[in-house]
C-alpha cells in the first residue's frame, strides 16, 4: 500500500476532533472565575459607594493627622453612633456654611476643660492625645469647664493652635458645641497621600468604648479578591491555547518512506 500517515488527526469514534483534555472543564472554570469576580468587583465598588464619601480637607486644622489638600474617605454614619476620639464631617451653620473635619473629644453628658499639666481633661480625666503634635500641649491658652448638653458634642482640631474649633464658640448658646445631627460622617481613612486608616485614639478608652473600625478594609478585599478572579479566569484561554500549540509543534505528523 501506499505511505501513510503515521498520526490519525480525525478520531476514532467519528472522525471529529475532540478538544484537549479537560478543557472544557477549564472553559466552564475560567467562566466562573470571571462571573465569581465581577460579583466580588462590583460588589465591593456598590458597597464602597453607598458606605462612604470622599471628601478634600482644605486646612491644616487637623495636622498632622489629616494636612491641608488630602482627600479622605468617610464612613457614612449616624450622629448617635459617634463616640470619642472620631474625627468627624459635620456642617453647621453658625460655624461656616461648609462642611468641617474635627475630633470629637466630649460627648452629651460629659464635661471638659483643659489643661491638666498640659492635657486635655474630659470627666476629671487628663486624656493622652498621642495625635497631637509631638510637644504641643492640648491648647495654647487653657478654657474654663464645659457641660456637654445631652445630644451634642465638643469637637477640636488636633492643630490646636491653628483650628476654628468648639474652643472658638465658648460664649455660643450651646458653649461651643454641635448637634449630633449635624454629623455627617466618620472619617477611616486618608487615601491621598495614602496614609491609610486612621488609628483610634486609646486615650478615650478609659473613658467609655471607641468606635469600631468601618467596613473599608473588607472593600478593599473584595475589589482585589475581584480582580484577581478577572485576570486569573480571563487569562485561561491564551494561555490554553498557547499551550496546545506548542503541543502540536512536538508532535508534528511525520509519514512512512
Amino acid at each position: 500500500m501506499g505511505g501513510e500517515s503515521t498520526t490519525d488527526t480525525a478520531s476514532r469514534g467519528g472522525g471529529t476532533h475532540r478538544d484537549p483534555a479537560g478543557s472544557r472543564t477549564g472553559r466552564r472554570l475560567s467562566g466562573l472565575a470571571v462571573a465569581l469576580g465581577l460579583a466580588l468587583f462590583l460588589g465591593g465598588f456598590v458597597w464602597g459607594a453607598v458606605a462612604y464619601q470622599p471628601y478634600t480637607v482644605p486646612t491644616s486644622s487637623m495636622a498632622p493627622t489629616i494636612g491641608a489638600g488630602d482627600r479622605v474617605l468617610a464612613q457614612r454614619v449616624d450622629g448617635t453612633e459617634v463616640r470619642r476620639g472620631d474625627v468627624v464631617v459635620f456642617q453647621d451653620t453658625s460655624w461656616a456654611n461648609v462642611p468641617m473635619v474635627k475630633r470629637v473629644v466630649a460627648v452629651g453628658g460629659d464635661t471638659v476643660s483643659c489643661c491638666r499639666e498640659g492635657r486635655l481633661e474630659v470627666n476629671g480625666r487628663a486624656v493622652d492625645e498621642t495625635y497631637l503634635p509631638a510637644g504641643r500641649p492640648a491648647e495654647i491658652t487653657g478654657f474654663p469647664t464645659v457641660t456637654v448638653p445631652e445630644g451634642r458634642l465638643f469637637l477640636l482640631g488636633d492643630e490646636r493652635g491653628n483650628s476654628v474649633d468648639s474652643t472658638a464658640h465658648l460664649t455660643d448658646a450651646a458653649a461651643g458645641t454641635v448637634a449630633r445631627d449635624a454629623v455627617d460622617a466618620r472619617v477611616d481613612a486618608v487615601v491621598w497621600p495614602m496614609n491609610g486608616m486612621l488609628e483610634r485614639p486609646g486615650g478615650f478608652a478609659a473613658l467609655g468604648d471607641l468606635s469600631p473600625p468601618g467596613p473599608l478594609r473588607t472593600v478593599v478585599a473584595l475589589i482585589a479578591a475581584g480582580a484577581v478572579l478577572i485576570l486569573a479566569g480571563a487569562a485561561h484561554g491564551p494561555v490554553a491555547r498557547r499551550a496546545a500549540a506548542r503541543a502540536r509543534t512536538g508532535r508534528e505528523p511525520g509519514r512512512a518512506a
